[in-house]
């Protein structure tokens, strides 16, 4: 007893002696397991890197760390064939190490020692260590002769494998820095997943060779509209919107996104929201007839007709898709279909009596198992809205909650029939609603209201699923809708601090998390965010 009261007093005494190295230990998402220890490192241009060469992975994990801190130490830390004595980073491939994005990081005043399963685990590793550096190393001109970090022991890995974030580019179009500026945010904070909602209503933002009007007609708009949706009457600014991104500039997107260990997961909106795609080929739907791409929001009822000339179009598109994105799911969307169309539509009803079915529930289900087949033959997995259970789902789906008012119920019953899951709630998930009650200072947004605090308190595993069950839930994401999200200034704000939150729920164990803590950490840690000029909101501050 004795010796652990010795232990813990040495603790507090090192965090009392030495407030800079508190501060600078202020990792976020929480680390599993952190011991503070005595002393700290001196990073310097004559600090050298002890690795497997021959291995392209942790190389480029090295490579992205040098270039790092090439601006702040103004010049290149150098590989090294044999460990010195100390000043040096040594990093391994152990697969001791439990979980693949998993590492365990020992820092002493003589070296840092990395060991992981994976090279996104020396990856995630690196994040923290960057964490730990002083917020100014942010800023590539600051150039120093060393920076310190504090001696630490850390074990780490995540609570779920799936880590995500959506971002709505259909809406209003971004350009492709923003999206590689997400991708730097996302991964510094350990989230592994970037999904694209790259059409909708509103717009269709990806280049389909086979079909030029996409791009031509169904990439724009001729307004946009000003204040909210529910405003009476409805005002427009009447400036033409658009833009699509071209498959080179994805492409190039995926490939900056693996090297920062995210999977850019593209969403194909079907059958409904499919408007922008009507407006070029509405041959497409039930009752072709004029369609233009809309400034609205909202549900529309002219959605994809069930003919086989519909189904051909979309796996013309999906084809071209897979090509471009080299992960293993591909988000078919699936909610907010209306089946108004489909109750009257000859070709729709002559479906349903071929195909046996019961009603146009059953013919959603036809048409999402359809495009899973198809999908599953190309070596790739669905991922839909829950909407997609609607009728019954075929195994191998994966499921994306998002309607909070049904309740987990459903949800619980899907992960006991072996369906994955990932829990993406409106609320609390849904950062498109207002951050704070003080909206003069906020961004126009959705109605609503999603705090810090209650973002942060999400556990995602209903309280009815245990064991098994509970495993089948894979992972957290939370969406940026935007409607009245217009550029990326407006998308940090809305997005941070609540993407920490977020973080450490998809990272950080239930039973670990406390709120104090995190935002005495939050405080610290956004001194990254200054530095890097991130629009965040500070309203935590007050």
């Amino acid at each position: 007893m004795k010796k652990i009261l010795f232990c813990g007093a040495i603790i507090v005494l090192i965090f009392a002696i030495s407030p800079l190295l508190s501060a600078q230990v202020a990792i976020i998402p929480k680390p599993a397991k952190i011991t503070i220890l005595e002393g700290k490192f001196t990073l310097h241009k004559y600090t050298t890197l002890f690795f497997d060469q021959t291995n392209p992975e942790l190389k480029r994990v090295i490579d992205l760390f040098r270039i790092f801190l090439k601006g702040p130490l103004g010049a290149e830390i150098n590989y090294s064939p044999k460990k010195t004595e100390s000043g040096y980073i040594e990093l391994t491939l152990d697969s001791t190490v439990l979980n693949k994005d998993g590492y365990v990081l020992r820092v002493t005043p003589a070296k840092i020692e990395i060991k992981a399963r994976s090279a996104a685990g020396a990856f995630y590793a690196f994040q923290t260590l960057r964490q730990m550096l002083p917020a100014e190393i942010e800023n590539q001109t600051a150039v120093q002769k060393s920076w310190e970090i504090p001696a630490v022991e850390i074990e780490d890995s995540p609570r779920f494998e799936y880590r995500g974030f959506m971002l709505d580019v259909a809406r209003h179009f971004q350009p492709v820095e923003v999206l590689k500026r997400y991708v730097d945010l996302l991964s510094f904070y350990k989230i592994n997943n970037l999904h694209l909602h790259l059409t909708d209503d509103q717009g269709w933002r990806i280049e389909i060779k086979k079909y030029p009007k996409l791009q031509q007609i169904s990439a724009w708009r001729k307004e946009s509209m000003v204040g909210h949706s529910e405003d009476k009457p409805r005002k427009y600014d009447g400036i033409r919107h658009g833009g699509y991104y071209s498959q080179e500039q994805l492409k190039d997107l995926v490939s900056y996104a693996q090297e920062h260990f995210i999977t850019i997961i593209p969403e194909i909106e079907l059958p409904g929201h499919s408007t922008a795609a009507l407006a070029a080929y509405p041959e497409l739907t039930c009752f072709p007839r004029t369609f233009e791409v809309t400034p609205d929001y909202g549900v529309f009822e002219d959605v994809y007709c069930t003919r086989e000339s519909t189904f051909t179009f979309l796996e013309d598109v999906l084809s071209e898709v897979v090509e471009i994105f080299p992960g293993r799911m591909i988000h078919i969307g699936g909610d907010e279909c209306p089946k108004t169309r489909w109750k009257t539509c000859p070709s729709c009803q002559q479906r349903i009596q071929q195909e046996k079915l019961k009603d146009e529930n059953e013919l959603q289900s036809y048409f999402i198992k359809r495009i899973q087949k198809f999908l599953n033959g190309k070596g790739r997995n669905i991922i839909g809205w829950d909407e997609i259970m609607e009728g019954g789902l075929a195994p191998g789906a994966t499921l994306m909650y998002w309607r909070t008012w049904l309740g987990d119920k459903h949800i619980a019953e899907a992960a006991r029939a072996d369906f994955k899951i990932i829990m993406s709630p409106l609320d609390p998930l849904y950062f498109n609603l207002y951050e704070n009650e003080e909206r003069v200072i906020t961004p126009l947004a959705y109605p609503g209201l999603i705090p810090l605090n209650k973002v942060y308190n999400y556990n995602p595993v209903p309280v009815q699923l245990t064991g098994k069950d509970a495993q089948n839930i894979i992972g957290v994401q939370a969406n940026l809708w935007s409607e009245y999200v217009t550029d990326g200034q407006s998308a940090e704000y809305m997005t941070f601090p609540r993407a920490c939150a977020l973080a450490e729920i998809g990272w950080s164990s239930d039973e670990s998390k406390n709120y104090d803590d995190f935002i005495r950490r939050l405080k610290i840690n956004t001194k990254h965010l200054d530095e890097l000029h991130v629009n965040y909101s500070k309203y935590f501050l007050k």
